[in-house]
């Protein structure tokens, strides 16, 4: 088959990659490296495989397995096959995990059995009956699915990754859940390979970089910007199971890192690191972080150079979501206040826009090629999430300046109100981080008999409470003023970096 020279789906990219890239390294894992021609290798091995394993297309495939060389080729061979990926959280319990396998009918489920000591299959197989799965597959076994697979001749395969189309379903990738139960946002080829090919345009990545995967593969910043994204530009992955910073560190240094995404959180451990300062990291090109809320005084000391900061030559602030990967992007050039400060302008084939703007914003819309095609198996939430126009509610609030520029000020559901006044809690963490002693911080609205919610925050670090709400006082209206302080070791975060907000209101 002839692919086209901007090839829309996830088999002809990686054709394509292989073709264009050849002996060039995609991944680098420990003393392990893969080209992007032995890549092309195993995935069509595995496809072979999941083939005499029964897959039929349009079948879907759970992977539950952290960031690995292994999780890549299990991904893409999934869709080699004609199948769609279910990627799963590497930190689910067995009955979650159940859930999302039952609830996307899943044929077959890839686990990192025994990651982290625990025994993956056994809570699978203990948590629910799962009649749907035909079989549940070892990672560390993939070469034992591949023996299998040489009884799929190379023309049925090759014939299956021919017959994916750029509408078909990529990928259904569940929602964090922090507001309740995940849902399965479905992603078609197209979208998929557009947003990831988009995002490294933006970001100039290239066959020269050295790109440190610490986003989960499980989630769109890892899979589809990290994974997808390498297809389309030749860059090298470095997949990390685990964060270390102690190891991050020596990776940035010893394998000259130039790209290293990542939620804000990571930055911070990077930076508040004791040992920072013994490693060499002036390799370091490119930081694209995102969050509902990016703290400013966490982008100025990404860019100052050492030993005040990390030294990045360009930090770009991005945002996106499950429901539509990549939204908006600062763009190289762009001057140091306006990425501090904003989320950048809409990517092409985006559009946003503010619904019922207030003094504080309003709440963010977004419409465009990238937006999800619906949540599996739930018309009705599909339908409340994405209006008869085809905007996108996302839940969070934001103004647009007159440049197109994006600031998310806070979720909806975050702010509380404080005697009367509606109090938008990023805004108070923004400040508070500028404190010395405050390395990270998050604060919620707490029950208040006479002011009905008041602010309680939550602070890492070594300033004491007296000096956090001193300080809000210099620099906030009283109404936003925390009222209480709670000193905590680290913040409750999912592994997409979002603070878990209700569990901190359920502390009180």
């Amino acid at each position: 088959m002839t692919e086209t020279s901007t090839p829309s789906t996830i088999p002809a990219v990686l054709r394509a990659a292989a073709a264009r890239f050849g002996d060039h390294p995609a991944y680098v894992d420990g003393a392990v490296t893969l080209s992007y021609a032995d890549l092309l290798s195993r995935v069509r091995a595995v496809a072979r495989g999941y083939l005499a394993a029964g897959l039929q297309p349009g079948d879907r495939v759970a992977i539950w397995a952290p960031n690995s060389i292994d999780w890549a080729v299990a991904g893409l061979a999934i869709s080699y096959a004609g199948g769609t990926l279910v990627p799963l959280n590497s930190r689910y319990t067995g009955h979650e995990a159940a859930d999302i396998v039952e609830r996307s009918g899943a044929r077959l489920v890839v686990v990192a059995d025994g990651f982290l000591g625990r025994h993956q299959i056994s809570e699978l197989r203990d948590a629910a009956a799962l009649p749907d799965v035909a079989e549940v597959i070892d990672i560390a076994e993939l070469a034992a699915l591949e023996a299998r697979g040489e009884a799929i001749g190379v023309s049925e395969i090759e014939a299956r990754a021919d017959a994916v189309t750029g509408d078909d379903i990529a990928d259904i990738l569940f929602t964090s859940g922090t507001t309740g139960r995940p849902k399965g946002a479905m992603t078609a080829h197209r979208q998929t390979v557009g947003v990831a090919r988009t995002w490294g345009e933006l970001g100039g990545i290239t066959s020269d970089d050295r790109y440190l995967v610490i986003s989960p593969f499980f989630h769109t910043f890892g899979y589809k910007v990290g994974i997808i994204t390498a297809l389309t530009s030749g860059a090298t992955l470095y997949p990390v199971a685990t964060f270390d910073v102690e190891r991050t560190l020596r990776l940035i240094q010893d394998e000259r890192i130039t790209v290293l995404p990542g939620a804000p959180t990571i930055y911070q451990s990077l930076l508040t690191a004791p040992t920072r300062n013994d490693h060499d990291l002036d390799s370091l090109r490119l930081a694209v972080t995102g969050a509902a809320v990016v703290p400013v005084v966490l982008i100025e000391r990404m860019r100052a150079a050492a030993p005040e900061g990390l030294g990045f030559e360009q930090v770009v602030t991005a945002f996106g979501m499950t429901e539509a990967v990549v939204v908006t992007m600062a763009r190289a050039g762009d001057p140091a206040e306006l990425v501090a400060t904003t989320c950048g302008r809409a990517i092409p084939g985006m559009e946003i826009a503010i619904a019922g703007a207030g003094e504080s914003g309003g709440e963010l819309l977004v419409r465009g090629d990238f937006v999800m095609q619906g949540y599996l198996d739930d018309p009705e939430a599909t339908a409340k999430a994405i209006d008869a126009d085809g905007w996108l509610h996302t839940g969070d609030v934001g103004t647009i300046d007159e440049a197109g520029n994006l600031r998310i000020t806070d979720r909806l559901k975050d702010m509380y109100i404080s005697g009367g006044f509606n109090v938008y809690p990023a805004e108070v963490e923004q400040a508070l981080l500028r404190l010395d002693g405050v390395d990270d911080v998050a604060v919620v609205g707490v029950p208040d008999e006479r002011m009905g919610e008041v602010g309680k925050a939550f602070v890492v670090g070594s300033a004491d409470s007296d000096a956090v709400i001193a300080f809000a006082k210099e620099r906030l209206a009283n109404f936003k003023v925390p009222r209480l302080v709670a000193k905590v070791d680290a913040l409750p975060r999912n592994l997409g970096g979002k603070v878990l907000k209700n569990e901190l209101r359920e502390r009180g």
